[in-house]
């Protein structure tokens, strides 16, 4: 996946910890928008992987 696509989904992951859901869900979004079909993949497995990410304490 493209590198602007993964600063994305860490940046949501980070505002999610912060408490900041609605700001991290439409950088999200904006992310999955901007995919490939072949990303999106990578992308599923990148949430799969970083899960943990969403929910540490920030």
């Amino acid at each position: 996946m493209r590198p602007s696509i993964r600063c994305a989904l860490e940046r949501s992951a980070e505002l999610t910890c912060s408490n900041r859901f609605v700001d991290a869900v439409a950088i999200a979004e904006a992310a999955f928008n901007q995919a490939t079909d072949d990303e999106l993949s990578e992308i599923r497995q990148w949430l799969s992987d970083h899960a943990d990410d969403f929910v540490k304490e920030g």
